[in-house]
């Protein structure tokens, strides 16, 4: 025997971790019992409805003849008479005797003869331990297992604690103090860790050769233990724990068979031993255990005899193995270098373990039912079998109906009934659902398109390993829609998914490099991602290495590798080659090779069709010639081309080398929308909310731009908001309006938040609020619009809406806007410059700027200078007509000389004084 020492190094110590000592496992350790007493491992005393476990009382002995009723009831179990055991066992528990209870319990916690009933089980070695007697240690240290695991009653790791402490005190031995080091390695709820003292008493068990303390130890000092690594020694405790284990096996118990069997597997303690490994299987196997001869089943279809494998796995499942049944029928739906696909004899096995109860057979048939792989498609079926699986709470198969009715390949997609489906599979806490949860949020998909609850549930997919959700989440903050525009969170998501093999993040991040996207532009690094994903079969990362070469953009301009990158996506099946190959052969046709995009037009292909349609329409490598551009356009819109269509529609409604006819264009624009063009259904929308040139149907109005606006369609939500803020064609609705202004200004568009900036500064469907106003102006004048920053500025000059002034701030703002040429701005300036109120007066500059926005035709500009030029005439009182139709034809005259004749009306002081009063007014 080897001998173990008995003086070990010292445990790895958490840092800051104070290893509380207690007397009470010192007086163990020792051999001296206590009674259980509160210590420093515990935060509580023994519960008070449990205290008659542990007060004594007088013990109760066995007299000679009960002895014989426990032996007879034992003899009775080994026959598999397990009811006739009972009776047996049951009139010692009508006496009293403990070890009635003890014996009964043992039955239904082992389920030896009956099902496992660990509840009853507990209340039998509760009253086991009521009275005190020789099998109290044994049946407290039953009880303990029981709450420790939670099995049967609630777990309670401070009783299951004083349940072991009493085992110790009755001299159970090694048995209890295994038990008790196992609590205090890592602790629990109400018990403090004690690893030093939880070694103590492993070595105390291991030196009386207790298997469980062998077993802990030597994984305790292998690589992640818990205890100092010592291979030597971590090698002595799972070789003496394998000889123990060999003892037992020997004598025939065909748990320690098994047991032995995974000491020798690839991840055992004793390392990758695949004879002995098999060995031990087949001994098991061969005493009857079906779930050994399951396994070695599976062992020897993925080693070097798989057609014996394949037979013990069979006689495993004849036997009634369900392990078996189910292995086999993936096995034989997938099939592998070994074993045939074999999808009739796959359905058999899969069948039959359903007819077992098994979930995961269930799940896995309905699955290959519903995609078809490795059987032949039944949709029906399959989704019958998920759904009983659904009903059984089994997360994959929730996940999987989820993703068929989000779908709507061979049925009509219902995300309503997805939703349903993934939200019950994502509370079950499956990966995959709450990815595919936060995708419907993100893009709006059955649902409100929702940016922080799609964060948080791509979040935690990710979390759990989810590498789709993070380039999701990555491409969300690049695009800046329903997220906030956000590079440096979109690189280190996409880079994250990149490294963890997602090709199609490799292509996020490749186009984010090469076109810029990204907060510093790495061509060179975006090329050769592209490339890497290209390899990898993504055929978007094909269509981004064309495109890039046919622009030029980040790579030299190469219209021949563009080609052969087009035609490689288009191979592979992507579904914007087709397009992207027609705007190349607009390329190629202002290079004199325009005759490639016509001969694919007249080849048939709609998507040429309509490309080159629209290249006439707008003269792109062509000269315009609007009524080839009509003729292409239309045989494009027969073949059922929805933006064929939609151009067609706006050629008519704007009388575009057309009649005007609306009602026809109308008809075209409903084409789009029945081919699922979104812009088209902004259209139609807003002609049938109006009623312009076709008979008014608000109601279907409404309904495309609700669609449209869904489908993310900036255009299409931005004329739903005005509909409803303005509450023309439709009842008003602010606050609906409010919110969709609010959701595309978060998501970035600058029109948004300038009508939102503006409505909080009118109180427009909302409460004043100056900060709101002031925030949302802001971030669209930051965005480049003209128009924010003038209504920002002119809030700040005159601090209205109930704004603070800032006059430097809002000069600055407006001054810029001018320099832009905003006419608003212009005269804005001109009008309070004139004044002299809030900014110093400056006459001359004041009137040049009126004289700028005048020339633009800013109303309030005009009509102020017209004024001003009354005033000098001596012709106060002539009508305003008059005065509009001379400042017409002076600015309509020579630049030059109508600069000249404005500026020297301009300098007669009456005109001035004039000009001054008129602006004021305005």
């Amino acid at each position: 025997m080897i001998q173990i020492p008995r003086d070990i190094s010292s445990p790895r110590q958490p840092t800051g971790l104070r290893l509380a000592v207690s007397a009470t496992l010192v007086a163990w350790l020792g051999g001296c019992a206590t009674t259980p007493q509160p210590d420093a491992h515990v935060t509580a005393p023994v519960p008070p409805q449990y205290a008659d476990w542990f007060d004594g009382g007088q013990p109760r002995t066995l007299e000679w003849m009960h002895k014989n009723t426990v032996e007879k009831a034992q003899q009775l179990l080994e026959q598999g008479r397990s009811q006739q055991a009972i009776a047996e066992l049951e009139t010692l528990m009508q006496k009293g005797l403990p070890k009635g209870y003890y014996e009964m319990a043992k039955i239904f916690d082992q389920g030896k003869g009956v099902p496992p009933d660990p509840e009853r089980a507990a209340r039998l070695y509760s009253e086991a331990i009521k009275t005190p007697s020789y099998i109290t240690g044994n049946a407290s240290l039953n009880l303990a297992k029981l709450y420790r695991e939670g099995r049967g009653v609630e777990r309670n790791d401070v009783l299951a604690y004083y349940l072991i402490q009493q085992a110790i005190e009755e001299e159970v031995g090694p048995r209890a103090q295994a038990a008790m080091a196992e609590l205090l390695v890592e602790g629990g709820n109400g018990v403090k860790a004690d690893p030093e003292q939880a070694a103590a008493l492993y070595r105390r068990a291991a030196e009386a050769d207790n298997a469980t303390a062998l077993e802990a130890l030597a994984k305790a000092h292998g690589p992640d233990g818990w205890l100092a690594e010592d291979r030597g020694l971590a090698s002595q405790y799972a070789q003496r724990y394998a000889e123990l284990l060999e003892q037992d096996a020997r004598a025939g118990d065909v748990g320690a068979m098994n047991q032995l069997a995974g000491v020798f597997a690839e991840d055992g303690l004793m390392g990758n031993q695949p004879q002995r490994h098999m060995h031990w299987l087949n001994k098991a196997a061969e005493a009857g255990d079906p779930g050994a001869l399951s396994r070695a089943g599976r062992a020897l279809v993925e080693g070097n005899a798989p057609q014996r494998g394949l037979a013990m796995l069979e006689q495993a499942a004849l036997d009634g193995d369900t392990s078996a049944m189910e292995t086999l029928g993936k096995l034989m739906l997938e099939g592998n270098a070994n074993v045939p696909a074999s999808p009739e004899r796959a359905q058999h096995w899969l069948s039959a373990a359903i007819a077992q109860g098994s979930l995961d057979a269930q799940v896995t048939l309905g699955r290959a039912l519903l995609e078809g792989e490795g059987l032949p498609a039944d949709p029906r079926r399959g989704v019958e079998l998920l759904k009983k699986a659904g009903e059984r709470d089994d997360a994959l198969a929730l996940a999987l109906l989820g993703a068929y009715y989000l779908g709507d390949e061979g049925h009509a997609s219902q995300p309503m009934q997805a939703r349903e489906y993934l939200e019950r599979a994502n509370e079950l806490g499956h990966p995959y659902a709450t990815q595919q949860l936060g995708q419907m949020y993100l893009e709006g998909n059955g649902v409100p398109a929702d940016g922080q609850r799609a964060e948080a549930l791509l979040k935690d997919a990710a979390d759990q390993g989810q590498t789709a959700a993070l380039r999701m989440l990555g491409e969300a903050y690049l695009e800046g829609e329903v997220l906030p525009y956000h590079p440096s969170k979109a690189e280190e998501l996409l880079t994250r998914a990149a490294d963890a093999g997602d090709a199609s993040a490799k292509t996020a991040l490749g186009a984010g490099y090469l076109e810029g996207t990204l907060q510093q532009r790495q061509p060179s690094r975006g090329v050769a991602l592209l490339e890497e994903a290209a390899r990898e079969g993504d055929a978007y990362a094909m269509v981004v290495l064309g495109r890039a070469y046919r622009k030029g953009d980040g790579v030299p301009r190469d219209l021949g590798k563009a080609s052969e990158w087009l035609n490689r996506a288009r191979e592979a099946g992507h579904g914007s080659a087709e397009d992207a190959l027609s705007r190349l052969r607009y390329d190629q046709g202002k290079a004199g090779n325009i005759n490639a995009l016509v001969q694919a037009a007249e080849d048939g292909h709609p998507g040429s069709m309509a490309r080159l349609g629209e290249a006439f329409l707008n003269g792109r490598g062509v000269q315009q010639n609007l009524g080839a551009a009509r003729s292409w356009l239309q045989r494009a819109a027969s073949e059922g081309h929805p933006g064929a269509s939609a151009d067609l529609g706006r050629m008519y409604l704007e009388g575009k080398g057309v009649a005007r006819d609306p009602a026809r264009g109308a008809r075209y624009l409903q084409q789009a929308v029945a081919g699922g063009h979104v812009g088209a259904r902004g259209d139609l929308g807003k002609l049938l909310l109006t009623g312009e040139g076709v008979s008014a149907d608000p109601e279907r109005g409404m309904r495309l731009l609700e669609q449209a606006a869904a489908r993310g369609n900036s255009g299409a939500r931005l004329a739903l908001a005005d509909a409803l803020l303005e509450g023309e064609h439709v009842a008003q609705d602010t606050q609906r309006g409010i919110e969709l202004l609010r959701e595309s200004a978060e998501a970035g568009n600058d029109y948004a938040a300038q009508r939102l900036g503006a409505a909080y500064l009118e109180g427009k469907g909302v409460e004043p609020d100056p900060q709101q106003a002031k925030t949302w102006l802001t971030q669209a004048s930051e965005a480049g619009s003209l128009s924010a920053r003038t209504l920002l500025g002119t809030a700040l000059l005159r601090g209205e809406g109930g704004m603070s002034v800032d006059a430097a701030r809002g000069r600055r703002l407006l001054e810029q806007a001018a320099e832009q040429g905003h006419a608003g701005a212009q005269a804005t300036l001109g009008r309070e410059l004139l004044r002299g109120e809030t900014l110093g007066q400056d006459l001359r500059q004041g009137a040049d700027y009126l004289l700028e926005a005048a020339r633009q035709g800013h109303e309030t500009a005009r009509l102020a200078l017209a004024k001003a030029y009354l005033t000098a005439n001596g012709l106060e009182n002539a009508n305003r007509e008059q005065a509009l139709l001379w400042l017409d034809e002076v600015m309509d005259g020579d630049g030059e000389m109508a600069a000249q004749t404005l500026h020297d009306l301009l300098s007669d002081q009456d005109a001035m004084q004039a000009l001054q009063v008129a602006s004021a007014e305005r």
